[in-house]
């Protein structure tokens, strides 16, 4: 991914929206962060999709994301990353699919979320967090049974959990949380961190950097943090499209 001057009023070659930042794929001028998250490793499974199955579950998280009122595609963009993440580790294009699969639609749960509870701005009493954290397993329930979403509805169930086991639902640790899970739980993090909240601005790669290796052995695998430190350069450029969007952009925030 090769950035190119910005330019007002420039377009993306893909979509045509209007942006403040380009990048160049494969020669072509991208700018928007949907064509640039197609372009990415995505690209490199999306042939073996399953055209139907994959507008399919492109839709319903864009629509799971809409309802939570967040607009910056962001079940899109941690299954994309995660995806880039796994793919350092194996080749194994079926695993590939179901990681992704898990990733996108890992909040498909909190579709039996009442909005009350699932848009209240601060903190939940603990009668409704505990109905928040059903959701992986209500997200479990609706996939268990979708034939060609297997690894992906366990992935799904275990995205909540610790490496340390004092996640949820089920209290997993170490090797019996899936590693698609344990890739994910950092995607998740570095984008959490990295994006805007009602009370407080989005972070940068470096403060989220910072949080993941602490991390490591409590929240998260140490091999995955490995993995997340040898893809430095290529996540902290996918975090540097987010944030140079114009709402975001502050000299320094993208160190």
């Amino acid at each position: 991914m090769n950035k190119i001057a910005p330019s007002d009023g420039l377009q993306c070659a893909g979509c045509g929206m209007v942006i403040v930042i380009s990048y160049i794929f494969d020669g072509r001028a991208w700018c928007s962060e949907e064509c640039a998250l197609r372009e990415m490793e995505l690209n490199k499974i999306r042939d073996s999709l399953n055209t139907s199955h994959l507008a399919l579950t492109e839709a319903l998280s864009a629509a799971l994301d809409i309802r939570e009122r967040n607009t910056g595609m962001h079940s899109k963009r941690v299954a994309c990353h995660t995806l880039l993440m796994a793919r350092h580790f194996s080749t194994d294009e079926e695993w590939l699919r179901q990681v992704y699969w898990g990733a996108l639609l890992h909040d498909v749960g909190k579709i039996g979320i009442p909005d009350a509870i699932l848009l209240k701005e601060g903190r939940l009493p603990d009668d409704e967090w505990a109905l928040m954290r059903m959701h992986p397993e209500m997200g479990k329930k609706i996939l268990v049974d979708v034939p060609f979403m297997t690894d992906a509805s366990d992935i799904v169930f275990s995205h909540h959990e610790r490496y340390d086991g004092t996640g949820y639902p089920q209290k997993l640790s170490r090797e019996d949380i899936p590693l698609g899970a344990r890739f994910f739980a950092i995607v998740d993090t570095l984008d959490a961190i990295t994006s805007d909240r009602p009370y407080r601005r989005a972070g940068s790669f470096k403060q989220a950097k910072s949080e993941i290796i602490a991390g490591a052995g409590t929240q998260f695998d140490p091999i995955a943090v490995d993995v997340f430190l040898l893809l430095e350069d290529e996540l902290r450029e996918t975090v540097r499209l987010k944030l140079t969007q114009p709402r975001f952009y502050k000299e320094g925030e993208i160190a």
